[in-house]
């Protein structure tokens, strides 16, 4: 009776995983490829083959280009198993018209954190006019309608 619970606790056991499992997200080892880039002689393929497809590409500027590398992994018994970010990098990638990179900024975990974002707030001037857009909106949707149905 004693060998079988020694087995059935080593059989437990041996399914236990020391290693932590790591969950990635975005390009990994991000910290260490981006040495590979070097300003003014690295252009827009060079970092498609380094790195791949950029994560964001800037909104109001397609020459900035945005990588992240998240790594998030299982806390241990004081965090209640809840996850716990590793690994948090950002890389901004600036280019110029030519496709030339002219500016790198890669930022890591504790850089983020120390980062200060603005807390005011603005309105949108079109929520005074919210009423009026809705109204003309509709009325153009209704004008247009019949040019988008089908002809027998």
């Amino acid at each position: 009776m004693h060998k079988i619970t020694i087995i059935l606790i080593f059989l437990l056991l041996s399914n236990c995983n020391r290693n932590p499992v790591i969950y990635t997200h975005g390009v990994p080892f991000l910290d260490i490829k981006q040495k590979k880039l070097i300003i003014e002689k690295t252009n827009k393929n060079d970092v498609k083959k380094i790195l791949g497809h950029p994560s964001t590409i800037g909104v109001f500027d397609n020459s900035i280009w945005i990588y992240i590398e998240r790594s998030r992994t299982r806390g241990k018994l004081l965090k209640f198993g809840q996850n716990v970010t590793h690994k948090n990098n950002a890389l901004a990638l600036e280019f110029n018209e030519y496709g030339i990179l002219i500016k790198k900024d890669f930022y890591n975990k504790e850089q983020i954190n120390k980062i200060d974002f603005a807390k005011n707030t603005t309105d949108t001037v079109a929520r005074e006019k919210n009423f009026i857009y809705n109204f003309l909106s509709s009325i153009r949707q209704k004008i247009n309608k019949p040019a988008h149905r089908k002809k027998d």
